[in-house]
């Protein structure tokens, strides 16, 4: 049975996969298997987006829960657990099976959306995002890392800027429709029952579709691609190490992202309690929690190509610029129309941050080490949802929503400041 469940699974990659012949880098050579792992990518974003609109009003309406920082709690275990799966993701993926370490996130994404549908208590749907959070480290990061193998040196922002894009196109669509579902069928039911169909998806395209992209990385070593670090292997305790401060691109880069994502944390946990409390309707809350992601990951079909023209630095800088600018003028001018216009540029701001970040960290190291240093950036950008769920929480429980929208958006403008005086510039 096992033998021909393999021989199964072996004649349908046939079908998808490149014909035998020598291997080759670029987008053009690798079509096939790049347009399935962007597919993949966006089943990764689609379970996300399932809970961005729905799961802070479960934390009020069924538990509630009035304290921001008990609502936020979810987000600030999902944040632990992914940024800790990153930083394995970068080990398993560097010393033992890309596709495999793809496989078992979706595994351990499956029982998600059933412990949220039958959670008794808040405790289990916290528990629930733990789990949501290993799956993401794994199944983002590899196909992060996958993608890079696959295009070689010289389009790196173009295809972090079309992986991201697929994944965050699919979180606002999953958002839109997860509030959808939870005006037809309850908050839970409705939402919970799309999300099995979706990683069901992706485990089986995962098993039977997609191919290990080792051996091009093992190519692109071979021939000694530019821009590459002159220490090809540190560890990732050292390259952890390094990010702290020495070196200037993984510190500046790891702490973008960090900032980045506490932005992300604040609009997943406050904003739709904030639509929801200045009387918006559901309808409304979710189309707005939708509106950010959707311009965050269709923006970035053009960003990240860009900057393999322009060079990273300006939209980076430029990126968390825009999105603090966007944040503070949320807390100014409240209603749909103004926040519809507010969430729109912060998308546009981090869709000139999130893929360039990426592509800035694998510029800087060798294909051996890229796997680890893409870990450890990952392990700090995603550390920021713990930092926004912490940090948004307590300011909204003892100041206010919007000043710990105002506080964070002058944080995002800092960070901008140090990624411009700190970040070298590669060369366009």
């Amino acid at each position: 049975m096992v033998m021909s469940v393999a021989a199964g699974s072996r004649d349908v990659r046939k079908r998808w996969s490149i014909p035998s012949r020598p291997l080759a880098l670029g987008l053009r050579a690798n079509w096939r298997q790049f347009s399935l792992l962007v597919l993949v990518n966006a089943f990764v974003g689609a379970m996300v987006g399932l809970e961005r609109t729905v799961l802070p009003l479960i934390a009020s309406q069924e538990f509630g829960l009035a304290s921001k920082r008990a609502v936020l709690a979810f987000i600030a275990t999902f944040g632990l657990t992914k940024a800790l799966a990153n930083l394995a993701a970068g080990w398993l993926v560097s010393h033992r099976s890309r596709r495999w370490t793809l496989v078992a996130g979706w595994l351990v994404a499956l029982p998600v959306p059933i412990v949220i549908m039958y959670a008794p208590t808040w405790s289990w749907i916290v528990a629930a995002n733990a789990l949501l959070g290993v799956s993401q480290g794994l199944t983002w990061s590899t196909t992060v890392i996958m993608k890079i193998d696959l295009v070689g040196p010289k389009r790196r922002g173009l295809a972090m800027g079309l992986n991201e894009f697929a994944g965050y196109l699919a979180v606002a669509l999953a958002a839109l429709t997860s509030g959808l579902l939870a005006g037809r069928a309850g908050l839970r039911a409705g939402p919970s029952y799309f999300g099995l169909v979706i990683a069901m998806a992706g485990l089986l395209t995962s098993l039977f579709l997609v191919r290990d992209t080792t051996a091009h990385a093992r190519l692109e070593e071979s021939g000694n691609a530019h821009g590459a670090s002159d220490d090809p292997s540190p560890s990732i305790m050292t390259l952890l190490a390094r990010s702290i401060w020495a070196d200037a691109t993984l510190f500046s880069t790891s702490q973008a992202g960090l900032i980045n994502n506490l932005n992300d944390g604040l609009a997943w946990g406050l904003f739709p309690l904030l639509f929801v409390a200045s009387g918006l309707s559901l309808g409304a809350t979710s189309l707005l929690a939708a509106i950010y992601p959707a311009a965050w990951g269709i923006c970035q079909l053009w960003t990240g190509a860009l900057s393999d023209r322009w060079g990273r630095k300006p939209f980076i800088v430029g990126g968390m610029f825009v999105q603090g600018a966007a944040l503070l003028s949320m807390a100014v001018w409240p209603g749909f129309w103004p926040w519809a216009a507010a969430l729109t540029t912060l998308g546009v701001g981090t869709a000139m941050v999130y893929p360039t970040l990426l592509a800035a960290v694998a510029d800087a190291f060798r294909s051996r080490a890229r796997a680890a240093a893409v870990g450890v950036y990952r392990l700090w950008r995603d550390l920021g949802y713990v930092a926004g769920a912490l940090l948004a929480g307590a300011l909204a429980d003892n100041f206010g929503t919007v000043r710990a929208i105002q506080a964070v958006g002058a944080l995002t403008v800092a960070s901008g400041v140090v990624v411009a005086i700190r970040l070298r510039q590669r060369d366009a």
